[in-house]
């Protein structure tokens, strides 16, 4: 055989490997991309700024008597709740608007920040003090779901 009659021969073989590889590296990729879409984390909540809805996140993780306290006390000062957290906001916009003022000014950026952790020490304190109110109904295990929030946070008790 010579090499004339021998070139052809080889062409036509290492076509079919390079068909074959091509269709096995394909298969690979689409594998790949297949297995990123099954197995893909759900994406984490968005924050909410609103507090009921944090408040109910964290009630529904509370056994079902004790998200029963948090919730009745949460609605017993639903009013002084939303005024605390009204007044918080507002005092955030304040700041937001001396931030874009022209001309600048820094003692009125500054005067409106001290604003803002006075109002966000009154919204905490409130907050705060519905969270103790319903935890002193609570049973040990909703007071230990509060302390260990958010679930499956590492916690000083147990340390490995």
């Amino acid at each position: 055989m010579s090499i004339a009659q021998l070139a052809p021969a080889i062409t036509r073989g290492s076509s079919r490997w390079l068909l074959l590889g091509s269709l096995a590296l394909n298969l690979f990729f689409i594998g790949v991309a297949v297995a990123f879409a099954i197995r893909s984390p759900e994406p984490a909540p968005a924050w909410d700024r609103d507090v009921f809805v944090r408040v109910e996140r964290i009630a529904s993780s509370l056994p079902a008597g004790d998200a029963g306290f948090l919730r009745t006390q949460i609605n017993a000062d639903r009013g002084s709740i939303e005024a605390a957290q009204a007044k918080f906001r507002s005092s955030q916009d304040v700041i937001r608007a001396a931030l874009r003022t022209e001309p600048f000014d820094a003692e009125t950026l500054r005067t409106a920040m001290a604003n803002s952790r006075a109002t966000r020490q009154v919204f905490d304190q409130t907050i705060q003090g519905v969270f103790a109110s319903a935890a002193a109904q609570m049973s040990q295990a909703g007071r230990q779901t509060l302390a260990d929030w958010p679930p499956g946070r590492k916690t000083a008790g147990n340390k490995p």
